[in-house]
C-alpha cells in the first residue's frame, strides 16, 4: 500500500494520523506532503519526528510544485504502527488533505505516487534474472526515466507525474535500488541489460531521460540498444572535462570497501566530499539530517555509479557511437557543466544543446519537463 496525505500543518497532519490509523496502518510507503517556504509550522526538520511516533522514518524527500513539497517514509519496523488517541480528523485518507486549493498538477502528483509497487505487473525480470520494478502512469509514447546516485526512482516522481500528461512514463528503481533486485557482481552492462527489459516493458521502444550519472548509463544504453532508444535526453551528464578536479581515481574501490566493512556513513560522506564537492561543514553536519538513513540504505550503489563514470572524462569514442537523435541540458549546478553539454552534443552524431539558467544539478521539475516533451514530441 502506498498513501498520500496532504497537511497544511502540524496539527492536521497529527489529526489525520488518528483518524485514519486503521486504514494507513501497514503502508509501504506514506507520502506527506507539506506547504513551502516555512509557511506552516510544518517543515523537512519538524515532519520527521512526527511520523516518528507512528513508526515511520524518513526515506526520500522532493518538491511538487513551488507551493508543495512531499517527504517519503517507510516503516521502521513491520509491526503495526502504535496506536493513536485523540484527535479530530477532518479528511478522507489517501485524499488530498488540504484547506488550500489543490491544481490539477498536484492531482497527477498524487495519482503518480499511488501507483501499486510490488504489484507483478510494475516488475520485468533481466536477463541475469534480477527483478527491476517500475511505476507506469500516463497514456501515450513511451519514456523511459533513468535516475542518478544516490537516489532511487522517487526522486523522478513529480518529473514522471508532469510527463504523464503527454507520455505513458516509465520510472523504474535502478538494480540496489527501491523495490528492485540487485544480483552480484556488479557490471555497467546488467544495468543496460535492465534498461532492456524495462523497454520490453514499455513496448519494444521508447525515448530515454537520464539525470546526472543516470544520464551516462542512458548514454551507454542508447550506444548499446540502438534501435530501441528512439530520442535520448541527458541532464547535466557530470563528465569532467581538462583542467578541472575529478573525483580520485580509487573511488569506486573506496566505495566498495567502506561499505563491505560497515561503514556506509563513511561511504556517503566521501561521496559528498570528494566526488560532489559539498563544503565541509555541510558533510558534517549531515549525518544528522533526516535524509541521512536513506543515503546509507544507498551507499552500496555508489559504487554502481563510480564505475559507470570511470574516470569522469567525456567517453569520446562512445558518445561518436551513439546514433540516437540527443539533447543534452545543463544548468548553472557546476562551472563545467555548460562546457561538458556543448563538448559531448558536438561529438554526438545527432545531438543539440539547452540552458536551463539559474537551475541547480537537482533541476525542478517544471523546469525541465517543457523541453522533454517538446524534444521527445519534435
Amino acid at each position: 500500500m502506498t498513501a498520500l496525505i496532504f497537511a497544511d500543518d502540524a496539527g492536521s497532519l497529527r489529526d489525520i494520523l488518528t483518524a485514519h490509523h486503521d486504514q494507513l496502518a501497514r503502508p509501504n510507503t506514506l507520502w506527506v506532503a507539506y506547504p513551502k517556504a516555512n509557511r506552516a509550522d510544518i517543515n523537512c526538520d519538524t515532519l520527521w519526528p512526527i511520523l516518528g511516533e507512528d513508526g515511520m522514518r524518513p526515506i526520500g524527500q522532493v518538491a511538487l510544485d513551488e507551493v508543495w513539497s512531499a517527504m517519503r517514509s517507510a516503516p521502521t519496523r513491520r509491526a503495526r504502527r502504535p496506536s493513536r488517541a485523540g484527535g479530530r480528523g477532518r479528511h478522507r485518507a489517501g485524499a488530498a488533505a488540504s484547506t488550500g486549493h489543490i491544481n490539477a498538477a498536484q492531482i497527477r502528483i498524487w495519482i503518480a505516487c499511488m501507483t501499486r509497487k510490488g504489484d507483478p505487473m510494475n516488475n520485468v525480470t533481466s536477463r541475469d534474472g534480477t527483478s527491476i520494478a517500475f511505476d507506469r502512469l500516463g497514456a501515450g509514447p513511451p519514456v523511459i526515466l533513468v535516475c542518478g546516485g544516490s537516489v532511487d526512482r522517487s526522486s523522478n516522481a513529480p518529473l514522471a507525474a508532469l510527463l504523464a500528461r503527454h507520455f505513458t512514463v516509465v520510472n523504474y528503481d535502478r538494480r540496489g535500488r527501491g523495490d528492485s533486485g540487485d544480483t552480484a557482481p556488479y557490471a555497467v552492462a546488467r544495468e543496460v541489460e535492465d534498461i532492456d527489459a524495462v523497454v520490453d516493458a514499455a513496448g519494444g521502444s521508447a525515448c530515454l531521460y537520464g539525470s546526472s550519472s543516470g544520464a551516462a548509463l542512458a548514454l551507454e544504453a542508447a550506444r548499446k540498444l540502438p534501435t530501441r532508444i528512439t530520442k535520448l535526453a541527458l541532464w547535466e551528464p557530470p563528465f569532467i572535462p581538462e583542467g578541472h578536479p575529478r573525483p580520485p581515481a580509487d573511488t569506486a574501490r573506496t566505495f566498495t570497501e567502506l561499505v563491505a566493512a560497515g561503514r556506509r556513513g563513511d561511504a556517503v560522506e566521501f561521496f559528498m566530499a570528494k566526488v560532489v564537492g559539498l563544503p565541509a561543514e555541510f558533510v558534517a553536519q549531515a549525518r544528522s539530517a533526516p535524509f541521512w538513513q536513506a543515503q546509507e540504505a544507498l551507499a552500496h550503489t555508489l559504487a554502481y555509479d563510480a564505475t559507470i563514470m570511470g574516470d569522469y572524462a567525456l567517453p569520446t569514442e562512445r558518445a561518436a557511437a551513439v546514433t540516437t537523435p540527443t539533447i543534452v541540458i545543463a544548468g548553472a549546478s557546476f562551472p563545467f557543466m555548460r562546457v561538458t553539454a556543448q563538448a559531448l552534443a558536438d561529438i554526438l552524431p545527432d545531438g543539440q544543446t539547452r540552458t536551463l539558467e539559474g537551475q541547480p544539478h537537482n533541476v525542478d521539475p517544471e523546469a525541465i519537463a517543457p523541453v522533454l516533451v517538446e524534444f521527445f514530441k519534435g
